[in-house]
């Protein structure tokens, strides 16, 4: 599949290392007063980026991290996720609704992956072939990678 377009933003200095992901949690307090801001806050919130080329490295002043920030391109990061094996097809294009289930549940992390947003259309670009295993409420699960 065809790496997806980038977006441009600014991170701290010590995490603009190409290969380096995150999850943009939104906005501190002191963004407000700064002109950079729609530069900085131009990601959609919660969801996982993976930092893949730097800008021109220079690092300009930020009011959040000490060290200052630089521009960096950014993807959107795939999201490994469980589903239920009869809606797990390759290349189909589904939107997620986050399972009702218990968090002492194995599963509960493949289930409510970091970096996932609910009501957010994803395209399943694999289904793993790797058993998952059971399921409290019963359901047969498979592994597959998400991308927005």
């Amino acid at each position: 599949m065809a790496e997806p377009d980038f977006v441009i933003t600014l991170i701290g200095s010590k995490l603009a290392v190409p290969g380096t992901e995150f999850i943009y949690r939104g906005p501190a307090g002191e963004c407000e007063k700064c002109k950079l801001k729609n530069i900085c806050l131009n990601l959609d919130k919660n969801k996982k980026y993976r930092i893949v080329g730097l800008r021109n490295g220079m690092e300009l002043d930020c009011l959040v991290h000490d060290t200052g920030v630089k521009a960096v391109e950014v993807v959107a990061c795939p999201i490994i996720a469980v589903m239920e094996s009869r809606k797990a097809f390759n290349g189909s294009r589904m939107t997620y609704e986050a399972p009702e289930c218990d968090e002492s549940c194995l599963n509960f992390a493949l289930c409510h992956p970091e970096g996932i947003a609910t009501g957010e259309k994803y395209t399943i670009c694999e289904v793993f072939s790797e058993e998952v295993g059971p399921c409290k409420k019963g359901l047969t699960l498979k592994k597959v990678e998400l991308r927005p």
